[in-house]
């Protein structure tokens, strides 16, 4: 079934607050109170996808520096209603799309628990590329966790799109 990817507002925060509370995802993804979204959504840094499929909401995606000058956007949230069925990797490669076609991005970066497995075959499966551990980076449940951060940049995304090599020399 194929995905639609809307830039969400806040008629969608019940659907995506509903979202990041699924099973699993406290330990992994995170979830924001209501305040905080409202915030993030009026705030002109963050920007929310909601993905569908046959006309139903399956996930969100949050990014904080959308379109910023410096021309590097993190990819803060991802979750689906129904993990492992493929639909996270569908709705990351839809708003890595997104992203690059509608903003004059050079790097999107997200960070990932390292032990959390399935995120990072979904990122990988993406076009996104390991780049190291950030020690003690993700101050989570009261506690100060690794990050793995990964990141895909605008050639490597070309690339996969055009099927032709990126000119390392740009990097």
């Amino acid at each position: 079934m194929e995905l639609t990817l809307v830039r969400a507002g806040q008629e969608h925060l019940p659907f995506i607050m509903a979202t990041e509370r699924g099973e699993g995802y406290e330990q992994l993804v995170g979830r924001w109170d209501e305040a905080r979204h409202r915030a993030a959504f009026e705030d002109g840094s963050h920007a929310y996808f909601v993905g569908f499929e046959g006309g139903d909401p399956v996930g969100f995606a949050l990014l904080r520096f959308w379109d910023s000058p410096e021309r590097a956007t993190l990819i803060r949230r991802v979750a689906v209603v129904t993990p492992g069925e493929g639909r996270g990797r569908r709705l990351l490669a839809a708003v890595v799309r997104r992203a690059f076609s509608e903003t004059p991005v050079h790097r999107l970066q997200i960070g990932l628990f390292p032990d959390n497995l399935r995120a990072r075959r979904a990122y990988e499966a993406v076009g996104f590329q390991a780049e190291g551990v950030s020690r003690g980076s993700a101050f989570f449940h009261g506690e100060y966790r690794d990050e793995l951060v990964m990141s895909l940049l605008r050639p490597e995304w070309e690339a996969r799109v055009t099927g032709i090599s990126p000119d390392r020399s740009a990097r």
